[in-house]
């Protein structure tokens, strides 16, 4: 292991170790006072940016270091994709041409579960959602029926060339969801799964051209939803380029403000 690497290593560790004392103090505090936390106490937040950009890295640490449920509607979209409910055989048509699914998709799948999904009854980070102002507007007056309200905004930001490097190299195990990438982070064996051995694919939205298709009707709708929650004060920038441990510091440092 050379220097750099080992350095990279020792920082990976006091991260995760700096993690673990958060959670503990945390769980330590709420055993002495003998409350449960609150929603009101909980965090609320959306994590906005394209696809590749670190969502999927993010968006479960953000889970399980502030306990709330993590809706990435890119996953719940392709779980009816492969359960071929009417839902999933027309967003698929949609997302295999590149295109973003109708609001009211998105809408309903995201209204269902904030009122059914046990876990977001302590706070939610959403994850592909909301992808238009209509769709943010919807959001806020959900969120007010509820007598909640959002605490912050990030956006994963990151140049558009480099996220198809990224992208293009990406592997997928289907049934756990786990990703690989042939060069960043490729598999112990080639085309298989780590833990099962099973063979991993690629999602036929991951080239080049759809891509390209996918990311300008990206920029297009979302550029005027950060814009929505920047003027509401909400809205925070994150250079998505770092690595993964220096982007997860940024939004640390984001929610523990907030809360």
């Amino acid at each position: 292991m050379g220097a750099t690497d080992e350095l990279e290593y020792l920082k990976s560790l006091v991260s995760q170790l700096n993690e673990k004392i958060v959670a503990l103090e945390s769980k330590a505090k709420g055993a002495v006072t003998g409350k449960p936390q609150t929603p009101a106490q909980q965090l609320r937040t959306i994590l906005m940016g394209p696809p590749g950009a670190g969502k999927g890295t993010q968006g479960p640490k953000i889970r399980d270091t502030f306990c709330v449920c993590h809706l990435a509607t890119g996953d719940m979209l392709r779980e009816q994709v492969q359960q071929k409910t009417k839902l999933g055989v027309e967003a698929k048509k949609i997302m295999d041409a590149g295109g973003l699914v109708s609001d009211d998709i998105m809408v309903g799948m995201i209204k269902d579960q904030l009122e059914t999904n046990k876990a977001c009854k302590n706070g939610f980070v959403l994850d592909g959602f909301p992808r238009t102002v209509p769709q943010a507007q919807k959001l806020d007056g959900m969120l007010e029926s509820r007598g909640e309200k959002l605490d912050s905004v990030v956006q994963l930001l990151i140049d558009d060339q480099l996220l198809i490097s990224r992208i293009t190299g990406r592997l997928i195990h289907a049934p756990s969801g786990r990703t690989y990438h042939k060069t960043f982070s490729p598999p112990k064996k080639t085309g298989v799964d780590d833990v099962t051995g099973e063979p991993l694919i690629q999602r036929s939205d991951d080239n080049v051209e759809t891509l390209r298709k996918r990311l300008g009707a990206f920029h297009a709708q979302t550029g005027p939803v950060a814009e929505y929650y920047k003027k509401k004060g909400l809205w925070h920038g994150i250079d998505a380029a770092q690595s993964p441990t220096v982007v997860w510091d940024n939004l640390r440092s984001i929610f523990v403000v907030k809360k």
